[in-house]
């Protein structure tokens, strides 16, 4: 009689943190942009016997990490903002990390070198009852999935 396969089911997308500084931050109920590509260098020398190019990997790109959260009365993140527009450009590293049913952890998006580009307030309405969320942006030089 044929083994059956253990089922392994995915994970959801909902049971996540985040953390900056090895420090879990806030309760974001969104993130984005954990992604990265490379440039293509195209070659060619003269010799060559195949008339086609060569492709070598180039600079590699991260696509700016996106984090939404409820606004609330913490201001440790806008204080990060606050310092790079003065100047004062804090590079940090962090990590998206993926948590399984009992809150353990099964997968980690570090990245490094990351500072905040972007900040976007709630979209206020008086005619709703949406939660106010915030918006940051990150941009960083380096994701690794661990």
């Amino acid at each position: 009689m044929p083994e059956t396969a253990t089922r392994e089911d995915p994970y959801r997308a909902y049971n996540f943190i985040v953390e900056i500084d090895s420090v879990a931050v806030a309760g974001f109920s969104e993130v984005g942009g954990l992604s990265g590509d490379g440039d293509v260098v195209e070659y060619r020398e003269g010799t060559d016997v195949p008339l086609t190019v060569r492709k070598m990997p180039g600079l590699r790109k991260y696509a700016n990490i996106s984090l939404k959260r409820g606004y609330t009365t913490s201001r440790v993140l806008w204080q990060w903002r606050l310092a790079i527009i003065n100047g004062n450009v804090e590079r940090r590293n962090g990590a998206v990390v993926l948590l399984d049913e009992q809150r353990n952890r099964v997968v980690e998006w570090q990245f490094e070198n990351a500072w905040v580009v972007k900040y976007e307030g709630p979209a206020l309405n008086a005619k709703g009852n949406d939660v106010a969320i915030e918006t940051l942006e990150l941009a960083h030089e380096g994701l690794r999935l661990v």
